[in-house]
């Protein structure tokens, strides 16, 4: 029997928002570690709340969440953009896929009539040599 281990992969931090819309830090439950998007240490994930706490007190980490809330608005005008993009591919992807089912039953419906004429073929030409 083979036995495969189970990779507990780390969370993304995600600032909280606060009353007025801005972006603050609220240290999470940490479970199996968490890694920071601020981009201070890359790939550095943080086990504990006080390895995590001591984190978001940098000067990088600091900035990081300055620049969030300074972009604010650009943050939901590229969500909107990301909104219809994905509506958009969520259209085509149906398109497609009726058309691939139509596609598919042509095929069936073709490859039904070539079996049934190769069959007939096929007894047209025992029945002429039996003749």
């Amino acid at each position: 029997m083979l036995l495969m281990d189970i990779a507990l992969t780390p969370d993304s931090y995600t600032p909280s928002i606060d009353d007025n819309g801005n972006y603050i830090d609220n240290i999470p439950i940490i479970k199996n570690g968490i890694y920071c998007l601020c981009g201070s240490r890359k790939d550095k994930v943080y086990d504990n709340k006080s390895n995590f706490s001591a984190h978001i007190k940098t000067q990088r980490h600091q900035k990081w969440l300055v620049t969030l809330n300074y972009n604010k608005a650009n943050f939901y005008v590229e969500m909107m953009k990301n909104k219809e993009l994905v509506e958009n591919q969520q259209k085509i992807i149906v398109k497609l896929e009726n058309q691939l089912q139509i596609k598919s039953t042509t095929i069936d419906y073709l490859t039904k009539q070539l079996t049934n004429k190769n069959n007939q073929t096929s007894h047209l030409e025992i029945n002429l040599i039996d003749i």
